[in-house]
């Protein structure tokens, strides 16, 4: 037999359920549905169009003539389109160059950030040494400070490194080693691994795993959602970046297309322009469209732990 107790639990679940801009009587109603059902429909239609608008038309005007870009920048082609332009971008603008040096500093950047942040994050969160909390707060601490101000004393260091004297002005490894240097990872991956059941651990230490088999056979498997997560972070952050890559890489044979485009933008028509626009977004976003499928999938963590 019902209690009097459950009877009342299950009223409050149902008007709770209930409670909101329209109500379940409201629903019912055809009129109703139907024009929020319109409504929704003209707004994510209208979100479609803000969010894919400019990229679609960065398309369009990648194979489109200079003169109708000018004239009807809003039209389909009037005149026609131009494939050959995505050509020219090859052999005139030698693009190519550029965008391997954008991949190649996009890479490494990654690799060292990916590195650093999850060994840290292992430390603080796993392994947990005498002090632990208090480098976190360290961590914590250098959110506060503006990159801009690190600016000048960060260009001193990699022009000549303390101890070593190495100059690192004008390699891939001046954007690399600072790039690792990413407390926003380092407290993301730390608060993942926080996340992550006890027991898992305790268990493969039982079995005699060390630090460094718990680390590269248990954590990591278990945590490549956030590192996905993070290498997509990594990899726009650096494929975007403009300010430091000009700085210490002063060749343009070594620069990539952030730095290199708007620098060419003077000498070239405004079509193979924004065709070589066109070509340098194409990577962020097959990244992201690789990795979504890694943000949709989770954790996975059913089966870790038994009993």
């Amino acid at each position: 037999m019902k209690t009097p107790f459950r009877i009342r639990g299950r009223k409050k679940v149902a008007q709770a359920q209930q409670r909101g801009i329209v109500s379940l009587a409201d629903w019912r109603s055809r009129r109703i549905r139907w024009t929020l059902q319109t409504v929704h429909g003209l707004t994510l239609v209208l979100l479609l169009i803000i969010g894919l608008g400019p990229i679609l038309w960065l398309a369009k005007a990648a194979i489109t003539p200079t003169q109708d870009t000018l004239r009807q920048p809003m039209a389909l082609w009037p005149n026609g389109f131009d494939l050959d332009l995505i050509v020219q971008t090859f052999t005139k603008v030698h693009i190519e160059r550029y965008f391997m040096n954008t991949v190649w500093i996009a890479v490494g950047s990654w690799i060292c950030q990916i590195m650093v942040a999850t060994t840290a994050g292992y430390a603080l969160s796993v392994l947990r040494p005498r002090g632990s909390n208090f480098l976190f707060g360290l961590v914590l601490a250098t959110l506060f400070v503006p990159s801009i101000v690190l600016l000048v004393p960060l260009y001193l260091t990699v022009l000549d490194m303390p101890l070593v004297n190495l100059k690192l002005v004008d390699t891939f490894w001046a954007v690399w080693l600072p790039a690792g240097a990413s407390a926003f990872n380092v407290v993301i991956i730390k608060r993942f691994f926080d996340s992550l059941p006890r027991e898992i651990f305790e268990a493969a230490q039982v079995d005699g795993a060390g630090p460094f088999r718990l680390f590269w056979s248990i954590v990591l498997p278990l945590s490549r959602p956030i590192v996905g997560v993070v290498s997509v972070f990594a990899v726009i952050a650096t494929w975007k970046d403009y300010l430091w890559p000009m700085l210490v890489l002063p060749s343009p044979d070594k620069q990539p297309l952030s730095v290199r485009l708007p620098t060419l933008e003077r000498g070239i028509q405004l079509d193979l322009f924004i065709a070589s626009l066109a070509i340098a977004t194409l990577f962020p976003i097959a990244l992201f469209l690789i990795f979504q499928r890694m943000f949709l999938r989770g954790g996975g963590l059913s089966g870790a732990i038994k009993g």
